[in-house]
């Protein structure tokens, strides 16, 4: 039997693309009612990663603006290791979307599997959290 996504195109990655951002190991406590890993704490562990990328990009503080084209690929499971990395896409004057996946090494297994991708966008503020513009010096890379 082969699976479908109906959202999701398939993926025929070989293993994660982009920048390291975050690498944490799932646990009971962030489980569902159905004992799997929380859809909304794997979201939450994307958004700190890109948080990270958006930062280091923007040389500033960021903040999350929306979330785009999230695909919720394979389920996540206690004892997953799960690793994000961070692929910047776009670059504005004050925003940037930033694509993230979601990988994990699950136990007696090797091979990284894609579970969670999606687009960040993100936005550099000031001090007083106004929007800023993006120093654009050097080449850019999550």
């Amino acid at each position: 039997m082969t699976e479908t996504h109906v959202h999701a195109p398939p993926s025929d990655e070989i293993g994660p693309r982009g920048d390291l951002c975050t690498r944490t190991l799932a646990m009971p406590a962030d489980t569902n009612a159905n004992g799997d890993i929380f859809g909304g704490w794997l979201l939450s562990q994307m958004d700190i990663a890109g948080g990270v990328a958006a930062s280091k990009v923007a040389k500033s503080r960021t903040v999350t603006v929306s979330i785009d084209a999230m695909n919720f690929r394979k389920p996540v499971y206690v004892g997953d290791l799960v690793s994000v990395h961070a692929n910047l896409v776009r670059v504005g004057r004050t925003s940037m979307t930033i694509h993230l996946e979601a990988w994990v090494v699950r136990r007696k297994e090797t091979q990284p599997i894609l579970v969670t991708d999606g687009n960040f966008t993100y936005v550099a503020i000031d001090e007083q959290g106004r929007p800023q513009p993006i120093q654009r010096n050097e080449p850019l890379t999550a």
